[in-house]
């Protein structure tokens, strides 16, 4: 999915998830006209644009963000030489007005802590104009003819946004994925002659000897073979006509804690319109090598806050190399196409992009026998913990301040409530020093959901807050949350559920405090972490 579609900048309105309208391609054109956005700044390619006075910087302190300008959709990373090649599209021109992405590329050892490497792909070489997602692979068996090891990226790229011109056009790289160079001017894959086709995520099928592709075809992920990269073939199709447009397709293959094997196929969706979320939504189920056969009709999905998009799983890796078959790594842009542009980093720090966590999945088997995906953040954030504050256990009835202020940190506790009695308990986070700003996460026992409520502060727009069903019998439930100078994450017991939010705190509002109504509520081996990627 491009954000730089080539067009004029007139209009910059859309509905997130829902027929991808031409304002809604063309992200990158401008910052157009928010509140956010009102301050004008110089471009600057390599490095961030100086901070507004006084306003204080917004970057995350743990989280991935591109250097300076935009950045919207992750490309799944490929792993070489002993680290992670992590492309992702990005827009040097964005705060001059200009459009069109290019894929920049950022290495990394553990998902967690990365090296920026510049731009790998670049926009305009070609007539077909700049680049758009796709997926990289490493060509170990040299099927497209590079040279073995050579990293091939099928790319969908759009000639002319008046017609049905969406293709997949083929880039190779020959020094390890740093650069690449066109392999024609005309595709490897051209659009059968629907508007939509676009996104191809790329595997190889061991089983078969040849290569996969996932595509977005409107309300379709069309699936596709070939031997060499080269030349494709239609195999079948996944149709959803209740989900909008559905982008960036995944498919791969997992092994469950069980020890049995699994498919998922999954995209970005929008079920905002049925109440769902619009996140990477996901089935499971079996695929033959031509057609996938889902498990059940609905989706289940991985995140259910509003900005959790574009999400793109890769292979996790030990050291070595070692592909784990029973677990990934994920991560999303942590935006919305409902309001691209409405972020105070682009005003305070000069660029607009930032990632999700990088999670950990893995299969588990539900006690009715169904399969679904369950998420951790990455191990590897734990060696960046620079301290941590032990609270013990803390019982509160009413609120009570917490000693401790931040605004980059995670807390863990365990919650403990008396079910019939406790209606509702959680956290106060970057809480203004008057107390009228701040963001609540807990769990409304009486409702018997999780929740995040991003509306008591600023907030980029959309839904205040998101729900997720919680067992209020249970008396009690794990939590781990997430916070950064821009974002929310909640991970909610074992990982089936989890909440990503975008909210925009001012920088002095770091108070933490603790709520219950209704009944006592304890916060079990309360910790907050700090962290630091140096």
């Amino acid at each position: 999915m491009p954000a730089g579609r080539r067009k004029s900048a007139a209009g910059n309105t859309a509905a997130a998830g829902g027929a991808r309208s031409l304002s809604r391609r063309a992200a990158l054109l401008s910052v157009g006209s928010t509140a956010l956005a009102a301050a004008a700044l110089p471009s600057r390619r390599a490095a961030a644009a100086p901070k507004a006075a006084g306003l204080g910087s917004f970057r995350a302190a743990y989280h991935f963000t591109v250097p300076d300008n935009w950045k919207n959709d992750p490309q799944r990373p490929i792993w070489v030489n002993g680290q992670y090649l992590y492309y992702y599209l990005y827009n040097a021109d964005y705060l001059t007005g200009s459009e069109g992405t290019a894929w920049r590329l950022a290495t990394s050892t553990d998902l967690v802590r990365y090296r920026d490497e510049g731009v790998a792909v670049p926009k305009d070489a070609i007539p077909a104009g700049d680049v758009w997602s796709g997926s990289a692979v490493v060509d170990e068996k040299n099927t497209a003819g590079f040279g073995a090891g050579a990293v091939i990226a099928l790319i969908t790229m759009e000639p002319d946004a008046g017609t049905a011109s969406q293709a997949q056009y083929l880039w190779y790289s020959t020094d390890h994925g740093r650069t690449f160079t066109s392999h024609s001017d005309d595709p490897v894959l051209p659009n059968p002659g629907g508007k939509d086709f676009r996104d191809p995520k790329v595997l190889w099928d061991e089983a078969r000897g040849r290569w996969v592709a996932a595509l977005a075809e409107g309300h379709k992920i069309g699936l596709y073979t070939s031997a060499d990269l080269r030349s494709w073939t239609y195999r079948s199709g996944f149709t959803r006509d209740d989900l909008g447009t559905l982008e960036c397709p995944d498919l791969f293959e997992i092994r469950a804690a069980d020890g049995t094997a699994h498919w998922i196929l999954a995209a970005s969706a929008n079920g905002t319109q049925r109440g769902l979320p619009a996140t990477y939504a996901y089935w499971t189920g079996d695929f033959d090598g031509t057609t996938f056969s889902p498990d059940a009709t609905e989706p289940q999905w991985l995140d259910h806050g509003p900005d959790f998009y574009a999400a793109v799983t890769c292979e996790k890796r030990a050291a070595d190399g070692t592909v784990d078959p029973a677990a990934r790594y994920a991560f999303a842009w942590t935006n919305n196409w409902t309001y691209p542009h409405n972020t105070p980093t682009l005003v305070a720090d000069g660029f607009n992009g930032t990632d999700s966590l990088t999670r950990e999945l893995t299969l588990e088997r539900a006690g009715d026998g169904t399969y679904h995906l369950a998420s951790r953040p990455a191990p590897a954030l734990d060696r960046y913990a620079t301290g941590t504050k032990k609270l013990g256990d803390v019982t509160v009835d009413g609120s009570k301040a917490l000693d401790v202020t931040g605004t980059s940190y995670e807390i863990r506790a365990r919650l403990r409530w008396t079910p019939g009695t406790t209606e509702n308990l959680g956290f106060q986070l970057r809480k203004a020093p008057g107390g009228l700003r701040h963001i609540d996460v807990g769990v409304y026992v009486a409702g018997g959901f999780a929740y995040v409520n991003r509306g008591g502060t600023i907030t980029p727009g959309g839904p205040a807050e998101t729900h997720t069903p919680v067992d209020a019998a249970a008396g009690s439930l794990d939590v781990r949350v997430f916070v950064d100078r821009t974002t929310v994450e909640l991970f909610v017991g074992d990982g089936r559920h989890v909440h990503t939010h975008q909210a925009f705190p001012l920088p002095g509002d770091d108070r933490i405090a603790l709520y219950s109504s209704g009944g006592p509520a304890v916060f079990e081996d309360l910790r907050i972490i700090t962290y630091d990627l140096g």
